[in-house]
């Protein structure tokens, strides 16, 4: 649930146009528009059906166009071809943030543009909130989790969230469970989305628009989602200087984690989601991403 703080002249400026660049406006399976891009690979591969691609689900108050996510697009670029979008009530999306429920949507609806494309191997990184989005989205696949699973999402308006699935996870900065307010970061992010004061400040000051009618009923926790992945690979990565989650969150996950298809990663000097992780630490996700998928 990463603050945003790219300037706003940023996230109005256009991406430059390039060879293989696809823009879309996906609808999700609830009626929200969401702003997507795709970019090929700089290595070659095109749209070959044998192509993985990586889709990137941004953090809170991130967006398509902020630089923070143009760099990890950049980065990722180098190895595959990548799709970045903008959750609901970000950017130019529709709607308006739910903070990690139904943004569960928004993601299966980039993964199955991702397939449409003709990609057969998917590969989903998610920062911050986009990493819980990201360890849901894979818990609820059809071919993930029980029936008894699919049936409570199902009376939850989410069965969109499960039509198609990852072929390997990545969560980065994700929180283990909701509600967490234990750190200052995480207190400010709090006062945003439940104060009605807050939401204005974010709306104006962040541009995020977050829906004030709160989760009912409240999602399925990232903890609870781990065990389900499996045998998907998954991945956690976290810094051990976040200033929003410390470690017992990615320790709690991996804890909850099927130790056979999932590897934690606790990095030196690292803080939080996609404005903190160095040009390293990308390459070395996507290394891991594309040798599992």
């Amino acid at each position: 649930m990463t603050p945003g703080g790219e300037a706003e002249s940023a996230r109005r400026s256009p991406i430059p146009a390039a060879a293989g660049v696809r823009r879309a406006t996906l609808l999700t399976e609830d009626g929200v528009p969401i702003e997507t891009r795709y970019e090929p690979s700089r290595a070659g591969g095109g749209l070959s059906t044998g192509a993985p691609v990586i889709v990137v689900a941004h953090g809170f108050t991130g967006a398509l166009e902020r630089p923070a996510l143009r760099r990890v697009a950049s980065a990722f670029t180098q190895r595959t071809a990548v799709i970045t979008f903008s959750f609901r009530g970000h950017g130019r999306s529709g709607g308006r943030s739910t903070v990690g429920d139904r943004e569960v949507l928004d993601l299966a609806a980039a993964v199955h543009w991702a397939r449409a494309l003709g990609h057969r191997r998917v590969i989903t990184v998610g920062f911050s909130m986009g990493g819980s989005v990201v360890l849901r989205h894979a818990a609820l696949s059809a071919r993930n989790k029980p029936d008894q699973e699919a049936k409570h999402e199902e009376r939850e308006g989410r069965t969109g969230a499960h039509t198609a699935g990852a072929d390997a996870v990545v969560a980065v900065s994700a929180p283990a469970r909701w509600y967490y307010r234990g750190t200052a970061p995480m207190r400010r992010v709090h006062w945003a989305i439940t104060r009605p004061t807050g939401r204005l400040v974010s709306r104006y000051g962040l541009r995020t628009r977050i829906d004030a009618r709160g989760w009912n009923p409240e999602p399925l926790p990232p903890v609870a989602a781990v065990p389900l992945i499996a045998p998907t690979p998954l991945l956690i990565v976290h810094g051990d200087r976040d200033p929003y989650f410390p470690l017992d969150h990615p320790r709690m996950l991996m804890a909850a984690a099927d130790r056979a298809s999932t590897e934690l990663w606790i990095e030196p000097g690292f803080g939080h989601a996609e404005t903190a992780a160095p040009a390293e630490l990308l390459d070395r996700v996507a290394d891991w991403a594309l040798a599992r998928a």
